[in-house]
């Protein structure tokens, strides 16, 4: 650090350096700090949803947002000719497939429902059968939102029934059948498919990230702060030190 005698530039310039290195850090740790709040609301709101009796799905919604997560039943009839496999899915350690099957209600809307969890086979070129129950079958489990960003090679959807991510939107566009934009995760068999793994593990919000990460930038602040004063203090009580 300087001393006097030396430019002023070299005297002035790393007490600005600390300056700025420690307002950005500590602005860094006050973003991942609202995170944090941010997302410990959301977890609180998901427990509270989770926490409420069955209900069916409501007529009528502008903003699904609200039942995310939320326990629901609904009856209907599966469309087996549209049933469809989400590729790279793990369960318990075993690598297969998430078996989504449209459901048409009562009321004449459709809605995916992912039934559960299959094991993949020996070879990719031979898929699971897991056909879904006929006629009319009741499905409890939880309203869940698949998520609107995800990177895929190429814009066409799947000339086939594996997909490598379950979109709501893309699929209704593909296979021609209006579905909602949710995806209703099976809790309990629908028929036949007693075999399927349908644990499902609580959503990660991420509240320990963003803590972890408050409290790096934190300590990037704390450390400029005791590197400039080891280095500015340095040097002058070493000259205290030889003074007679």
């Amino acid at each position: 650090m300087p001393i006097e005698g030396q430019p002023l530039w070299r005297r002035v310039l790393p007490t600005l350096a600390t300056v700025v290195g420690v307002a950005v850090f500590v602005a860094a740790g006050n973003w991942q700090h609202r995170r944090m709040d941010e997302k410990a609301r959301l977890r609180a709101a998901l427990d509270a949803a989770s926490a409420t009796a069955p209900a069916p799905l409501p007529a009528a919604v502008a903003d699904w947002t609200a039942w995310r997560f939320r326990p629901v039943v609904v009856t209907g009839v599966f469309d087996a000719t549209r049933q469809i496999l989400i590729d790279n899915q793990v369960h318990a350690g075993v690598v297969g497939y998430a078996v989504v099957t449209p459901l048409t209600l009562a009321d004449g809307r459709s809605v995916l429902v992912d039934r559960g969890f299959v094991a993949g086979g020996a070879s990719r070129r031979v898929l699971p059968v897991v056909p879904p129950a006929a006629g009319p079958v009741t499905v409890s489990g939880r309203l869940a939102i698949p998520p609107a960003g995800y990177f895929e090679l190429g814009q066409a959807a799947p000339d086939g029934p594996v997909w490598q991510h379950l979109d709501p939107r893309r699929f209704a566009d593909a296979s021609g059948l209006a579905v909602l934009p949710i995806v209703i995760e099976a809790t309990a068999p629908t028929g036949g498919d007693e075999t399927l793994g349908r644990e499902r593990d609580a959503p990660d919000v991420g509240i320990e990230r963003h803590w972890i990460y408050m409290l790096q930038w934190y300590s990037f602040a704390a450390l400029a702060v005791v590197l400039w004063l080891w280095f500015w203090l340095k040097p002058r009580l070493a000259r205290s030190a030889k003074a007679p």
